[in-house]
């Protein structure tokens, strides 16, 4: 008997600077009712969807820095968007900027939760991923801080036993690293949810932009066919504060199709009937990891964080064959 997940991805059109909080939720909310009206269990929202995409400024003033983030999850204001999600009976994942206070240090996370359909958070990943630079960077036509206002996720890549079935998390450049589906995948992941804010020009390299899109569905694409799991992947979308962001919301099944997919760049919900056993062919066959991965020769994966020369790399991958130990 197959196993059935119900999703719906959330893409959200854009988000001014100045949009409050509860003026977000109300979109939100709209979608979640949307998603009960089509049957859907469980509801993906984007990257940072409360706010507008901050990193693209350098913030000076402390203050104005910390209204983007979430000291607390359900507060005040998101309070309304669990309350109504329990009434529905639905879940959601939801992707927000987290700010914690240790003494008088401040910890700050790109941070997505994992809430099921009585409104109690099952699963939080903090993104580890990130792109872009921690420095002001005046030539480029807007700034991409993350490495500045975040934190490298602290963790891992976990998978949760929820909705019936094994649900990871990953956070936009997230979906770029096969390493990030590989690890969910070595834990049997069935559905990865994720959501990004991407931009359609990337300054560094601008011969890429008429790419972007492509780039998005193959990442979706390769992870969910490598790994035999579905893959949710929801945008933030359209022209954000003087930036068009790419739409792209898709869901994707353990073939590499993408079976259902937004066609706006606008606040648009999308729906999909996941038979979660549809990747039990592809993990049980071509990509059974138990009977044909071979870590002995992976030692490069972990053994290095950048590239090294062949001769390098040929001296590790022969002294973790010499100690026999499954690295990757």
């Amino acid at each position: 008997m197959a196993r059935i997940l119900n999703v719906a991805a959330a893409q959200m059109g854009p988000i001014a600077k100045d949009d409050t909080r509860p003026q977000v939720v109300e979109r939100l909310i709209a979608h979640l009712r949307e998603a009960k009206r089509r049957g859907a269990e469980l509801v993906v929202f984007p990257e940072l969807t409360l706010t507008t995409f901050f990193p693209r400024w350098w913030i000076e003033e402390e203050a104005a820095l910390d209204s983007y983030y979430e000291t607390e999850m359900p507060g005040p204001q998101t309070q309304p968007l669990f309350e109504e999600a329990k009434r529905l009976g639905l879940g959601f994942c939801l992707g927000y900027a987290e700010l914690l206070r240790e003494g008088a240090r401040k910890r700050r996370f790109n941070t997505a939760i994992l809430v099921d359909a009585e409104g109690k958070t099952i699963g939080k990943y903090r993104k580890i991923h990130l792109p872009g630079h921690a420095e002001h960077e005046p030539w480029r036509a807007f700034q991409h801080l993350e490495k500045r206002y975040f934190e490298t996720g602290d963790l891992g890549f976990r998978v949760f036993d929820a909705f019936g079935g094994l649900i990871g998390m990953c956070i936009c450049n997230d979906r770029r690293w096969p390493e990030t589906y590989r690890v969910m995948g070595l834990q049997g992941v069935e559905m990865v949810v994720l959501g990004y804010n991407t931009p359609v020009h990337n300054p560094p390299t601008p011969e890429q932009d008429g790419l972007s899109w492509r780039h998005n569905t193959l990442s979706l694409q390769a992870g969910a066919y490598q790994n035999g799991t579905w893959v949710v992947g929801v945008a933030k979308a359209g022209n954000e504060e003087g930036v068009p962001m790419i739409g792209g919301t898709q869901i994707v099944a353990p073939s590499g199709e993408t079976v259902a997919s937004a066609v706006t760049e606008g606040d648009e919900l999308i729906a999909a009937s996941c038979d979660l056993d549809m990747g039990r062919p592809y993990k049980d066959h071509i990509f059974n990891f138990a009977r044909h991965r071979e870590p002995d020769h992976y030692g490069l994966i972990t053994a290095t964080k950048g590239a090294v020369t062949p001769a390098q790399g040929e001296a590790i991958e022969a002294a973790a064959r010499k100690t026999g130990k499954a690295v990757g």
